[in-house]
């Protein structure tokens, strides 16, 4: 009993130091970023040459050697943001998928909703309006504009013919 006891700590220490092999092999290979990861960064940002295309699916050389860049930066440790901004301070606001709230940008952001307030207050204004019932006829109104000046005209002159 004494003998199996005894290799309790012989085992631990191995397991510890087996344990310590494996954390400094993977300390020493750098991450390499799959192309999904790549893909979540560039999809975030356009193509600073082609208009309106996201980097993800632009096919020009251009943006296939900036998608590397991503996956170069990525590699070396940097976030989703650090990247976004480095394209920023290089191509401008314009390569952003979001533009920043701030300048005129701010704009994107508050007229969509106020416009769509503003043509739901419109058609319930216009279906208010045409559910009220009309009024009635009157008939003697009717009656009275035979007395109107300018019917009394026409009728004049369609007499004459």
């Amino acid at each position: 009993m004494k003998h199996r006891f005894g290799l309790v700590p012989f085992f631990a220490l191995v397991l510890v130091i087996a344990s310590a092999c494996a954390a400094q092999a993977t300390a020493g290979v750098p991450h390499v970023p799959t192309d999904d990861e790549v893909n979540a960064v560039a999809k975030q940002l356009y193509c600073p040459v082609c208009e309106n295309i996201p980097l993800d699916v632009c096919p020009t050389q251009a943006c296939s050697q900036w998608r590397d860049l991503i996956r170069q930066k990525l590699s070396e440790g940097w976030g989703a943001d650090q990247i976004k901004q480095y394209f920023v301070a290089q191509y401008g606001d314009r390569v952003l998928a979001t533009p920043p709230a701030r300048g005129l940008n701010w704009l994107v952001y508050i007229f969509p909703p106020l416009a769509i307030l503003a043509g739901a207050y419109i058609l319930f204004r216009a279906f208010k309006a045409w559910m009220r019932p009309l009024p009635p006829v009157n008939l003697e109104d009717a009656n009275s504009a035979a007395d109107d000046e300018y019917i009394a005209r026409l009728e004049d002159e369609l007499s004459k013919r």
